[in-house]
């Protein structure tokens, strides 16, 4: 088609893209941490540190679906309805009260969930109304698996307001055909780039790195979410990010993690040294710096961009509302020849910091 470029290089950018301030963002938190991590880039990365407890009313994470609808509140005590002092850890006895009071417990655990949801539900009301000037694009790479392309893109739809900025490699499996599609169903929201160069991977010339840079480079907001096309959102997932990153993180993420010697260990929620890259909203200005153009596969290589931004990295307190599908598998040596070489990189800066 017309519309189909040669190679990701060959697709024009402007000529300064990351020149603009901070525009709707507080300035970005300097890591202060003793042992901070340096990135071999001339930045300073993240460390990790013990989660912060959390303040009454701050960022959770989680998403407004099944929050209840305008004019309806939570009640105050809804255990003395039922018999109940309020404690959550009463029980009745089933002996002295028999299965009323079973039923009765059951429907006090539920009020309390319940409840709960509508907290969670009113913080990411509060954060959408504090970051709604603040600009975020979903950058994706498709290189692939169509079936899963149109789910990832559709949970964005449904439970955001963010943008879509998506570059297809080569159609791989007709995924470029389902983008269009997308393309020309959300004209405001979705932004499709095509080439014909096809993935690495597959034994082609168009790298992660390579790839990345030109979404970083063809995106103009303010907040630049990395997003594999195998997670799905079940829930608005982004707003806490952002709001991590508005309120001054440089990068927040759906998960953390502590590389070192041996395999990288889970870390979070809190501040955290790396993160991955399956979900992670990170200020567009400082990941030109930090992103390493010349990785070839994904894997590790976003815990490259995490360690050389120069700033706070974090994972909201709450779990957000997030899926991943089925991983998508390419060929085993391919993928653990690429990911040594990644993490190679990782363990570089760590030494050097």
């Amino acid at each position: 088609m017309s519309d189909v470029w040669p190679t990701v290089r060959s697709i024009p950018v402007s000529a300064v893209t990351d020149a603009r301030g901070p525009g709707h963002l507080r300035p970005a938190r300097a890591e202060q941490i003793a042992g901070a991590v340096g990135t071999g880039r001339d930045t300073a990365g993240g460390a990790t540190a013990p989660a912060r407890p959390r303040r009454p009313g701050a960022a959770t994470g989680v998403g407004t679906a099944g929050a209840k609808a305008a004019g309806e509140h939570a009640r105050l005590n809804p255990a003395a309805e039922l018999g109940f002092s309020g404690d959550p850890e009463q029980h009745g006895d089933p002996e002295q009260y028999g299965e009323g009071m079973l039923h009765a417990q059951r429907t006090w655990d539920g009020t309390l969930a319940t409840n709960r949801l509508d907290t969670l539900g009113v913080n990411v009301e509060r954060q959408r109304m504090e970051t709604q000037d603040v600009t975020a694009t979903v950058g994706l790479l498709v290189d692939g698996w169509p079936d899963d392309v149109m789910k990832s893109v559709l949970s964005v739809m449904d439970h955001t307001r963010a943008r879509v900025l998506a570059l297809d490699l080569g159609n791989v499996d007709g995924a470029g055909d389902v983008l269009r599609e997308l393309a020309e169903r959300y004209p405001d929201r979705v932004t499709a780039w095509h080439v014909a160069e096809t993935p690495h991977w597959r034994g082609g010339t168009a790298t992660w790195g390579e790839s990345r840079m030109k979404l970083l480079q063809l995106d103009e907001s303010e907040v630049h979410v990395l997003m594999e096309t195998y997670v799905l959102l079940r829930g608005d997932a982004l707003t806490p990010l952002i709001a991590a990153v508005a309120h001054g993180a440089v990068a927040a993420g759906w998960k953390g993690v502590d590389p070192g010697e041996g395999e990288p260990r889970p870390a979070g929620p809190g501040r955290v040294r790396a993160l991955t890259g399956e979900l992670m909203a990170v200020r567009r200005a400082q990941a030109f710096g930090a992103l390493p153009a010349e990785a070839r596969y994904a894997d590790n290589a976003d815990l490259e961009l995490s360690l050389a931004l120069p700033g706070e990295l974090v994972v909201p307190e709450e779990p957000l509302p997030v899926v991943a599908l089925e991983p998508h598998a390419v060929a085993p040596d391919y993928r653990d020849r690429e990911a040594r070489r990644n993490y190679g990189e990782v363990l570089r800066m760590l030494r050097a910091s």
